[in-house]
């Protein structure tokens, strides 16, 4: 892609670059919807047509989402809801109460989440209720409209719904299913959930008010569709106003698609994680690489991005530690050895480190104890050590167990890309891990 004005539009190559930047960093970051999700058609037109009945035709459904993290029971449920309101008489009629299990952590902050999204605080005022279930029928029956003939349909839609099953007596969802299940008004109560053993959860009353309808997402995709997934999120449209660069910008990623460097990425990637989640991730590093002076993704910027996204953090810590810290590292991978596993404490990795130095070491300086200690109280802080016994048990810092929560492959990693490691260290803890 040379510096060049195109023929079809006045843009310089950095408004291009600029403009694909916004186009694909909004698709990636702010997971703009597809008109309709792929893989998953049939689970799409089931949701439609379930909760198009409740937003035209008043009648009540409960249903579950269930799949796990990544899998799209979000955005699933988003393209539904998209294009329910494209109806004009869905989006006049219904009504939209959001809950997630993570927030409203119990029934009166939910309750108290339904009345505000219903904009219901004025009409609830002062009123006292003498439970949950009055105060829910109240807020339903004010929803009544004009004629008193029926009232407004409600979607209730429950994100992490198992934590709703942890609330006490499970009385939100017990009022929910009930209403979903009575004549009372038109209510569809839709979860959202990982955990496959949901219904597990739910007690026998509430058990026997839901419907029983779940609609399962597994990421069943192959690789196939996963490469074209990479390469339909990283293409232009064609209403991009540069056509001539759109036309090359597309061609190059095809090529990349094409790479066999490339396509061994992204199998370590959607091998390790087939989260849509974790490739958009992946896609908005490697677009991060994308300039004037390199207007085009080559392999190298994505090998880059993949290590980003793939680096250990915990190693990463370690490339900042002093020596003497690196050495009592390696001591308590000794004691792990020495004792199978077991826990130890400072008094142990301290004689465990003056043993090297008097043994091995003449590049290492003969710290005082209280240094030593501050090497090791640090560690803790990093949580790289973490200590065996809870906070109320009182020990003496020296005597105080701990555990190392590093293994030999972190270690030795550390130990390579240290720069100017002493070489007795580095023999020492390849001893270790001999």
């Amino acid at each position: 892609m040379s510096k060049r004005k195109s023929k079809e539009s006045t843009l310089t190559l950095g408004e291009c670059i600029s403009q694909a930047h916004k186009i694909l960093r909004e698709r990636c970051c702010h997971q703009k919807l597809p008109s309709k999700p792929f893989g998953v058609e049939s689970q799409y037109e089931h949701l439609l047509e379930l909760l198009r009945r409740t937003a035209v035709h008043g009648e009540s459904n409960s249903v579950l989402i269930v799949g796990p993290r990544g899998a799209g029971k979000s955005m699933l449920l988003s393209c539904v809801l998209n294009e329910l309101q494209k109806e004009k008489e869905v989006m006049e009629n219904i009504l939209l109460v959001h809950l997630n299990g993570l927030l409203q952590t119990d029934d009166r902050i939910a309750l108290k989440e339904i009345t505000r999204q219903l904009h219901l605080e004025n009409v609830v005022g002062d009123k006292v209720f003498g439970s949950f279930a009055e105060n829910l029928a109240f807020l339903l029956e004010a929803l009544k409209k004009g004629d008193r003939s029926s009232s407004r349909p409600v979607l209730f839609t429950l994100d992490e719904f198992d934590l709703f099953a942890h609330h006490k007596n499970q009385t939100l969802l017990y009022n929910l299913f009930d209403i979903s299940q009575s004549a009372q008004a038109p209510v569809a109560v839709v979860g959202l959930t990982c955990r496959l053993d949901v219904l597990e959860l739910l007690e026998k009353r509430v058990k026997s008010r839901f419907s029983h309808r779940q609609i399962h997402l597994l990421s069943a995709f192959d690789f196939r569709k996963y490469l074209e997934i990479f390469q339909q999120q990283l293409s232009l449209p064609e209403d991009f106003p540069d056509r001539g660069f759109a036309e090359q910008w597309n061609e190059s990623i095809k090529s990349l698609c094409d790479d066999r460097s490339v396509e061994d990425i992204l199998q370590k990637h959607f091998h390790s994680s087939k989260d849509f989640r974790s490739l958009q991730r992946l896609l908005v590093l490697t677009l991060s690489r994308v300039t004037v002076s390199n207007p085009a993704v080559k392999p190298a910027d994505l090998l880059e991005a993949s290590r980003l996204c793939t680096m250990d953090s915990k190693a990463n810590i370690l490339h900042g530690l002093s020596v003497l810290e690196l050495c009592l590292i390696i001591a308590m991978k000794h004691l792990s050895d020495i004792y199978d596993g077991e826990p130890y404490n400072f008094q142990m990795v301290h004689n465990e480190f003056k043993k090297f130095l008097q043994r091995k070491s003449h590049s290492i300086h003969n710290f005082e104890k209280p240094v030593v200690m501050k090497a090791f109280e640090h560690l803790h802080q990093l949580e790289l050590i973490k200590a065996v016994d809870g906070p109320s048990v009182k020990t003496q810092k020296e005597y105080q167990l701990v555990r190392l929560m590093l293994d030999n492959g972190q270690i030795m990693e550390a130990l390579q890309k240290y720069p100017q490691c002493p070489t007795d260290v580095k023999q020492w803890a390849t001893s270790a891990f001999a």
